[in-house]
Parts: structure tokens; C-alpha cells; sequence
């Protein structure tokens, strides 16, 4: 499309009066004023919220220009879609070399990377330059680095369409921003920021760790731990106020010079407990205040190397980050992973850093990512706030029982900071900016901001934490303290302290706590002999006495999160696991954790409260959940059920759901359940309580279901008229391999030609040449009739059953199973209904395991397939058997031919 009548004039505008705008006098504000600002509004974009949007929801925030040192400041915009920042605009005067300054460049891209934004602009509108923001940035880059396009304003016409393409608002809202971004990655060089962090991160930790163990051989592991992690915590903690404006910019900084810099770091960690009142600081014994002081890491001593070194790469031009716009959530990201590991004191006091046993087992640390958060929260904490006034969504309590690094308490905050501010200015923003009590306060461009007093009460009112890692705990408050303290400066801190006589910060000791979501204190009845480390590790926490105003009104209003998947049985001992079966209804067999924190969920509700958890996709039809689908559909409205076709957590073998439930004793009967994936359906709860095993069938609906209630009427289950078998499973009882029972010849005549479940088609098998020692050092070596007899063989793997047809007298491995005729029903009749189509959909509709990474086939699963009943003295059922047979040795025949 032809560039608008409006850019035409810009243009034609800059062109007549270059020189002026050219010489230093014409400054960047003037240039953002005149030309940049229209030039955006010809793109679509809203660049002073001419329709009133709310703040959360602007398509433009012009950042407060927050000094920082020297040379850097905030972004000067930030563009935006439903509240998500897509890229940054850095403006500059005219008189600045866009082109060639690297100074320019380097500042936009460690804003945008920084804040993990793909691309990002540097303009002063006679020049335009557009960056891939991926590439960590070096100081010493070139002003090209990274550069993806570049044009100057004479050529703002001609290349009007390829610039619309991508950065106008329509091309963002459809996509094209987002398709430019993937198909223009660079290859190399795209260390994304939380990847970087971490790296930095975990560099401290190692120093720490050595050099603390090292001067302090009293402290125990779990004092070095703690140590370690609270000062690397604090001096994030400070470092991010510097560059929010919130503390002096450069006083890590100046720790460089001279010595005793632990000495000196001490003092700032004392006047932080003064201004902040955080349990991140936390030093003196406190009236009112239950939770003890840290009495331990100031009286450490620290080298000052290690701290120097931690402080030397932490400001520009050496820092790669822009701690301003480093968001909670790619802070807890690198937390999630960092907290993955622990140190560990060897024999001779020295520090290591390894995995935690826990994480080792579940293969790693997966972060639960930021649109799963978002989700959750607006179909629970969302679902709450509907049609409530500011008054009404008093005391609404929000809990996430294994908090880890705080990610989903930050979202619930971030709606709850969102809607209060809207309401309020629905409400009348004079009408709540007032007097001490003032909720709203104006900031800059027109728009209203919460008062920092606000903020910490809705903290304070609404979120609550539990974790049974201490680390986790102190994360979560320091990433909620850091929440709250965006948009803040050091000028409305210290008119806050004036007005109110308090320190800045809440003291969320009450809020978030330490301990085990699900083992309480009548875990200690009747055992007296547990020594400290196992009492730590259990670590009881009971519910009740924790949050006493919680459950006086009924328990928590919603509860959300990402719960632990691993496998009870890897990490408790056989007292705990005694535990979890003997007190969870739930419990199947397997200590599968998941299960029990989702029943420990639902009982910490309220009625009518709202329960958003990411789990296993394994909830909805494994039989080692039938327990918690019993107590979903008796206790809760399933509201809705969102499944994914790919993996959610991309490095993890893990498939995934969204379960969406609400407390409820009443009746379901009339309670339609919403599925969602790619369209979305309605299926009635009422049809998974009379599931087998309760099985959420979200592939079926009540015509489904009564279709297959007719083709059962006149069916027989494939087990009553079949004896089916698993193939041979390999591993000797003298410990032999599975690979030493198999060759490549025969070598005798205990040798047995076998097939694998890969050898297996629809009606095809094709043997590999693979023979099997059939011996009595097999594990199981299975009754040869199953071999020697005319069979059916079914592939244990797969979606649908995959099977074929066997009298070659093959020998089968554990990975098929093996249907051998019981009745006068032909193998290949049975065949053919297996293999059909219907058989397939009949599958689906009841077996399906939903998995997409090796689902698996049950054998009572396969026992339970319709087979429709003939009676053989009728002419018509007897020749439609015959007729199917036939058809089964002409696809056999057939395959045999391919």
C-alpha cells in the first residue's frame, strides 16, 4: 500500500528544515513530538490512548525517563498487544548517527534483550533502523550487529509497505511482527537472556559457595545454602532498584574500590532492612514479628575477590542487562532452574554444586511458561473478580501450594494490580486519589497508577505461597517484592515512608510460607525416633494453624499452579509414603504427586472456589488416577479441560492438560464441561462419572455414547471369546541382558525366529531376522501355545490397536500381544473388526490414553473391543462372517504382495 498522505507531509516537513533539525539545539523530546509520534500513529498505533484503554491495556507506554548513570535511561516506548510489549522504539535527536554510533544500537539491544524481545527500533526519524534483539550484545559491537533493515526518510515512501508489513498494529495483531521475527532469527549467537542470567548467576554461586565454605568452616550444608542463596538474592534485589531509580545508580558499583567490601556490602544489606522491612533483610528481633531474624550471614566472612568479581560485569558499557526491564518472569524462569541445584559439603569442607536428587529424577527443571500462567489465572482469579466492585473482591485469598520460584503468584498479582487500578478509574480516579487513604495516584502522559500502599495491601490481602524448599519460599517473596515494586522510584518510596511512618515493603513471612503441602503434624503420632535431618526433610506443615483468617470464612477462594509430577516413591521414605496412601482418598498405588496435591487442592477451597492446575495429561484416563477423577466429580464442577498438541514443556517427555474445576457439593447432572484444543466442545460430567474407572473421555459426547451403547447391546467383549497373552519378556534371573537372549542367526534349536512390536503393520508383519534363546533363563518365558497356534498379533504400542495375522509359528517379544481362538469365531473375522475403522473410532472414543509420545495399549483394553455377536445358524449372520474373512485373506494377501 502507498505510504499515507500524513507521512508524505512528515517527510516533505523534515526535509525543508534538515539543517535545524540536524544541529544539537533540536532535542529528542521535540523530534518524538513532531515526527515520531505521527509517524507511529500512521502505523495504527494509539500513541497517546485517545480511547481511554485502561493502563494495563495501552497500546503505547511512553517510559519515564529514569536516569541511570551517565549515558542510559528507560525505552522510550513501548509497544504493546492486550498488555504484552512486543518491541521497544529508542528515540534519538537528529543530530545522533544512527547508522554508525554503536552507542545507540548497544542501548536499544540490551533493552530488548533484557526484556527477551525479538526486535526493536532506533530511530530519530531521519534515519530508521530495525534489530534482531536476540544476539547477546557485546560493548564492542558494531553498530550493524544485528541489523535487519535500515532505511533513511527520503525512503519512507517507497519502502512504506515493508515497513507497515511488520510494525503497524494490524500487521502485529495478524501475526506478521511475530513471522518476520522466526524467519529472520540468526542462527548464532542467540543466547536468550534467562540462558544467560542463569549462567551468571549459577558463576556466583560456585564463588560464593568455595570461598564462604572456605572462610567458615563451622557452618553446616544447610547454613551454606542458605547463605549463599540470600546473598546472591540481595544483591539482585539491589542491583534492579538501581536501575528502577529506586536506590542510588553505582553503589554495588563503587564496592570495587578498596577493601573490605563484605564489610561494606553488610552496611547496605542494614539500611535495606531499615527502608524495606523485607524478610530479604531482616536482621533485628521485631515486635509482632514471629519469624526470626537472620543472625547468621553478617557475621560471615567473604573475600573480597569473589565479590568483586560478581560486581565487576554488573553495569554498563560491561553488563549485557537492562535489570530495569528484566521481567518477574524471566527472573523466575532462571530461578526455576537455579534452584534445580544445591550445594553440597564434601569431606574435606569443600563446596559442590550438583543436582538436587528430586530434579536428577525428573529429568530436570521445566518452567511452567508465561501464556500457561495467564491462562490459569484468568479462568480462576478472572472467573472471581467478574462483576465485583473493589469492595466486594475484599479478602479473596489466592494460593499456589508448591510456589517455586513465585510464577504463578506473580500473575495472579499482576490481574489483581491490573483490575484494581481499572476499577478505581472506572470508579473515578479523583474520587480514589485523595487524602491519605488515596488508592490511585496520576504519573506521567495521563495515565493513573496504583500508591505504593495499595500495592502491598493487595499483596498482603490476596496471595498466598507455600513450598517445601526454604530457597523456593525466598525466591517467591523476592520476585513478589520486585513485582511490586515496578513503577516505583526512589521519590514515591520516600514519600510513602513520610506519609505513612512505615518502611516501603510488606513483611510476607505470613503469606508465603515453608513447608510440606502434604504431610501435616499428625505425621509425628506414634514416631518418636526421627532424628533433625529427616524431620527437616519431611518438614510437616499444618494448614490450619498457618493461615487461621483462611479458614475461618471456609478456605481459599482459588488455588492454583504446577504441582510436582514426580514420583512420591523417588523422593519420601516408606513413613511418608505410609502416610500419603492411609490420608488421600486419592491414592491408586502409585505416589504419583500430582494426584494427592490435587486433592489436597480441592480440600483447601472454599465453595465455590476455583482450582487451575498444568498437570499430567495421565489424569484423564489412567487407572493409577481413578481415585482423584472420583474426588473431582464428586466435589467440583469441571469447568473446562484444555489440552495441547504439542508439548508444552519442550524438553520434558511430559503431556500435558489445564484442569479448570470449581468446588461444588450440589448436584452435576445438568453441568456441561468445556473442552478445549484447537474448537471447543461441550460434553456433560454427568458421562464421566459412568465411565469405566471414571475415565474423562473428552473425545466422547452423549450421541457418542449412545452409539456405542448400541453396538455393545449386540456385542461381545474380544476377552470372552479370545485368550490373550504378552509376548516374551527378556532379562535373565541370572542377570544376563535383554541383548545377550537375542542373535542374528540361530545358534540352536532353543533359537526361535521373534518379532518386535516394529515388525508389526495393519494386516503386515515383517521379521527382521531376529531369533530369541527360548529358554528357562528368560524372565518370563510365556506358554508356547501362544506361539505355536494360529494367532493374532497386536502391537502394544499406538494409538489405535495395529494388527496382524500369524501362522508361522513366531515367537513375540513383550512389546505385542498374542490372541489365539477360544470359540468358533474365525481369527480373521476378529482381524477384521480390530483393524476397521469403527474398530478404530470405538477405541478412541473409550481407550484412548491421550498421549501422543507412546501411548499404550492395556490388555484390558483390547479385552473389552466389541465383537459383534453371530449366530451362525442364521444365514445372513453367517455369511457376513464369512464375507469379512474373506475380505481379511485378500488385505493379508495383498500386504504379502507390497
Amino acid at each position: 500500500m502507498p505510504a499515507p498522505q500524513a507521512v508524505l507531509t512528515l517527510v516533505e516537513n523534515f526535509e525543508r528544515n534538515l539543517d535545524a533539525y540536524r544541529s544539537g539545539k533540536y532535542n529528542e523530546t521535540q523530534v518524538r513530538r513532531d515526527f515520531i509520534d505521527p509517524l507511529f500513529k500512521a502505523l495504527g498505533w494509539d500513541m497517546d490512548n485517545s480511547a481511554g484503554y485502561a493502563e494495563a491495556y495501552r497500546d503505547v507506554i511512553h517510559e519515564d525517563a529514569i536516569k541511570i548513570g551517565s549515558s542510559t535511561k528507560a525505552p522510550d516506548y513501548s509497544f504493546r498487544i492486550g498488555g504484552q510489549r512486543k518491541f521497544f522504539l529508542e528515540a534519538k535527536k537528529p543530530s545522533v548517527n544512527v547508522k554508525d554510533d554503536v552507542e545507540p544500537a548497544f542501548q536499544l539491544r540490551r533493552y530488548a534483550w533484557s526484556a527477551k524481545l525479538p526486535l526493536s527500533i532506533v530511530t530519530d526519524f531521519e534515519e530508521f533502523a530495525v534489530y534482531d534483539c536476540r544476539a547477546k550484545p557485546d560493548k564492542g559491537d558494531k553498530a550493524s550487529k544485528a541489523r535487519l533493515f535500515y532505511c533513511t526518510f527520503r525512503d519512507y515512501a517507497a519502502k512504506w509497505d515493508e515497513i507497515a508489513a511488520i510494525f503497524s498494529k494490524e500487521a502485529v495483531l495478524k501475526g506478521s511482527f511475530d513471522k518476520y521475527a522466526s524467519t529472520s532469527k540468526g542462527k548464532r549467537g542467540t543466547t536468550e537472556v534467562d540462558s544467560a542470567f542463569l549462567e551468571e548467576i549459577e558463576g556466583w554461586r560456585d564463588l560464593l559457595a568455595r570461598n564462604i565454605a572456605l572462610r567458615n568452616a563451622n557452618l553446616s550444608q544447610r547454613e551454606l545454602n542458605f547463605a549463599v542463596q540470600q546473598t546472591i538474592d540481595r544483591i539482585i534485589f539491589l542491583r534492579i532498584c538501581e536501575d528502577r531509580g529506586i536506590e542510588p545508580y553505582g553503589k554495588l558499583m563503587a564496592l570495587q574500590n578498596g577493601v573490605n567490601v563484605y564489610g561494606r556490602l553488610r552496611e547496605m544489606f542494614r539500611d535495606a532492612d531499615d527502608r524495606y522491612n523485607s524478610g530479604l533483610f531482616h536482621f533485628k528481633r521485631e515486635k509482632g514479628r514471629a519469624e526470626a531474624p537472620d543472625e547468621l550471614t553478617l557475621n560471615l566472612e567473604i573475600d573480597d575477590k569473589p565479590l568483586k568479581e560478581i560486581f565487576k560485569n554488573l553495569y554498563y558499557p560491561d553488563c549485557p542487562y537492562e535489570f530495569s526491564v528484566l521481567g518477574a518472569d524471566i527472573l523466575g524462569s532462571v530461578y526455576e532452574q537455579f534452584l534445580g541445584k544445591v550445594i553440597r559439603l564434601t569431606a574435606g569442607n569443600r563446596a559442590v554444586v550438583e543436582d538436587k536428587p528430586e530434579v536428577k529424577k525428573a529429568g530436570g527443571v521445566f518452567y511452567t511458561p508465561a501464556y500457561i500462567v495467564q491462562y490459569i489465572v484468568a479462568h480462576t482469579v478472572g472467573k472471581l473478580l467478574e462483576g465485583k466492585t473493589p469492595k466486594q473482591a475484599a479478602g479473596i485469598a489466592i494460593l499456589d501450594p508448591a510456589c517455586g520460584s513465585g510464577s504463578f503468584l506473580i500473575g495472579a498479582y499482576q490481574h489483581l494490580l491490573d483490575w484494581y487500578l481499572a476499577r478505581y478509574v472506572e470508579e473515578g480516579a479523583e474520587k480514589h486519589s485523595k487524602g491519605k487513604d488515596a488508592r490511585i495516584h496520576p504519573a506521567a502522559h495521563g495515565a493513573w497508577r496504583l500508591t505504593t500502599a495499595e500495592k502491598k495491601r493487595i499483596l498482603l490481602e490476596h496471595i498466598y505461597g507455600v513450598d517445601i524448599d526454604t530457597q523456593a519460599v525466598e525466591v517467591t517473596k523476592l520476585s513478589l517484592l520486585l513485582k511490586m515494586l515496578e513503577g516505583e522510584s526512589n521519590e514515591s518510596l520516600n514519600s510513602q515512608m513520610k506519609l505513612f511512618h512505615e518502611r516501603v515493603l510488606p513483611d510476607l513471612e505470613h503469606n508465603i510460607q515453608c513447608g510440606n503441602s502434604l504431610i501435616g503434624p499428625d505425621f509425628y503420632d506414634g514416631q518418636l525416633d526421627l532424628d533433625d535431618e529427616a524431620t527437616q526433610r519431611i518438614n510437616v506443615f499444618d494448614w490450619q494453624a498457618a493461615f487461621p483468617q483462611i479458614f475461618k470464612v471456609g478456605g481459599f477462594d482459588a488455588v492454583i499452579g504446577n504441582p510436582p509430577y514426580v514420583l512420591g516413591r523417588e523422593t519420601f521414605d516408606n513413613n511418608a509414603k505410609e502416610y500419603l496412601s492411609s490420608h488421600f482418598d486419592a491414592f491408586g498405588g502409585k505416589y504419583d504427586l500430582y494426584i494427592f496435591f490435587t486433592e489436597r487442592a480441592i480440600a483447601l477451597l472454599g465453595n465455590k472456589g476455583m482450582l487451575g492446575y498444568i498437570i499430567p495429561n495421565t489424569i484423564l484416563a489412567n487407572e493409577n488416577a481413578m481415585g482423584i477423577r472420583n474426588v473431582i466429580l464428586n466435589q467440583t464442577m469441571i469447568e473446562r479441560i484444555r489440552t495441547f498438541k504439542t508439548r508444552v514443556f519442550q524438553n520434558a517427555q511430559v503431556e500435558t492438560v489445564i484442569l479448570i474445576l470449581e468446588k461444588s457439593l450440589g448436584s452435576k447432572e445438568n453441568h456441561n464441561v468445556v473442552i478445549e484444543s484447537d474448537d471447543s466442545v461441550n460434553i456433560p460430567q454427568s458421562l464421566f462419572a459412568k465411565n469405566d474407572s471414571y475415565k474423562f473421555n473428552i473425545y466422547s459426547d452423549a450421541p457418542t455414547e449412545k452409539l456405542i451403547a448400541r453396538i455393545q447391546s449386540v456385542s461381545a467383549p474380544l476377552g470372552n471369546i479370545s485368550d490373550i497373552c504378552i509376548g516374551i519378556q527378556l532379562g535373565g534371573q541370572s542377570g544376563d541382558t535383554k541383548e545377550s537372549f537375542l542373535s542374528n542367526k540361530k545358534e540352536d534349536e532353543s533359537y526361535k525366529k521373534v518379532l518386535d512390536g516394529k515388525n508389526i503393520n495393519r494386516y503386515q508383519k515383517k521379521w527382521a531376522g531376529v531369533y530369541v534363546r527360548y529358554d528357562d533363563s528368560l524372565h518370563r518365558k510365556r506358554d508356547e501355545r501362544y506361539f505355536l497356534n494360529p494367532k493374532l498379533i497386536l502391537r502394544q504400542i499406538g494409538k489405535v490397536p495395529t494388527a496382524s495375522y500369524d501362522e508361522d509359528e513366531f515367537y513375540t517379544l513383550n512389546t505385542i500381544y498374542n490372541l489365539i481362538g477360544t470359540d468358533s469365531y474365525s481369527l480373521k473375522y476378529l482381524l477384521g473388526i480390530i483393524n476397521s475403522k469403527l474398530g478404530g473410532w470405538f477405541w478412541l472414543k473409550k481407550n484412548c490414553d491421550f498421549k501422543t509420545l507412546f501411548p499404550k495399549i492395556k490388555k484390558s483394553q483390547i479385552e473389552s473391543i466389541p465383537i459383534r455377536i453371530i449366530k451362525f445358524e442364521n444365514a445372513q449372520d453367517h455369511s457376513s462372517h464369512d464375507r469379512i474373512v474373506s475380505l481379511v485373506d485378500k488385505m493379508l494377501a495383498l500386504h504379502q504382495q507390497l
